[in-house]
């Protein structure tokens, strides 16, 4: 009976770990609804004010942030260079890093081509709603709780470099790392809030630099809430950035 026990265990962190090693993304729904974006605490810094209703139509999202196996296969149909190594080395079920929003943007339009289905970056709006558990939500301060370390990778815990995918807490719908591990970018120009509800909103018109949400694993917790706003040119890479996809309904 221990021996079958084992060998049921071994099986499943086996079919875990290649879940998480494929070509492609699992897509998570969420169902459309509405919700207050930005800092409902009164915690973060003046760029999450106003608070603001959103409401968003039904969309697919990434359960785990883009993986090192996913995009070494865009990369090898491509035929283009892998981004260059963090010193940490490459790893299947680690998220990918080093990759710019241009980059992100490329990888989205060759799944598209691949698969025949529309993938693109999530908007900013779409990020956090879906990190904050969507219809579910219990309204935590990180994706998936109210603390930090049981649900995602950060300076504390991450031993200072990217940690595998889902294995932390997942959140309400399901979806790991929304909190930490690595920063990912959004489609939208980073932009001023307003008081004004809105409907599947895109974010600012123009700008200089697009949107990252999440946190990463050289980040304190303040940096990992779900409300919490970065941005940084389209075209910079570094090794806490990342990324994940939305599939539109």
């Amino acid at each position: 009976m221990k021996n079958l026990i084992l060998t049921m265990l071994i099986a499943a962190l086996f079919f875990t770990g290649k879940a998480y090693s494929q070509s492609y993304p699992e897509m998570i729904t969420v169902e459309g609804g509405t919700f207050t974006m930005g800092d409902t605490e009164a915690e973060g810094g003046s760029d999450e004010q106003p608070t603001h209703e959103v409401t968003l139509k039904t969309f697919k999202i990434a359960k785990t942030e883009t993986t090192v196996a996913q995009y070494r296969a865009y990369c090898n149909a491509a035929g283009i260079k892998m981004p260059d190594p963090p010193s940490w080395g490459w790893t299947d079920n680690l998220p990918i890093v080093n990759v710019s929003w241009n980059d992100a943007v490329a990888y989205c339009d060759w799944l598209s081509d691949k698969t025949g289905n529309m993938y693109r970056l999530p908007t900013e709006a779409e990020w956090e709603y879906a990190a904050r558990g969507g219809k579910l939500s219990k309204g935590y301060k990180y994706s998936g709780g109210q603390s930090m370390p049981g649900v995602g990778w950060f300076a504390e815990n991450s031993n200072s470099q990217t940690q595998a995918v889902a294995q932390k807490r997942p959140n309400e719908l399901g979806l790991y790392d929304m909190s930490g591990n690595v920063w990912e970018w959004c489609k939208d120009w980073y932009g001023a809030y307003t008081a004004n509800p809105q409907t599947n909103p895109k974010g600012a018109a123009t700008g200089s630099r697009r949107v990252l949400r999440g946190g990463g694993w050289y980040y304190t917790a303040a940096n990992c809430r779900v409300a919490y706003r970065n941005s940084l040119t389209p075209d910079y890479r570094f090794y806490d950035n990342g990324f994940r996809v939305v599939s539109p309904e």
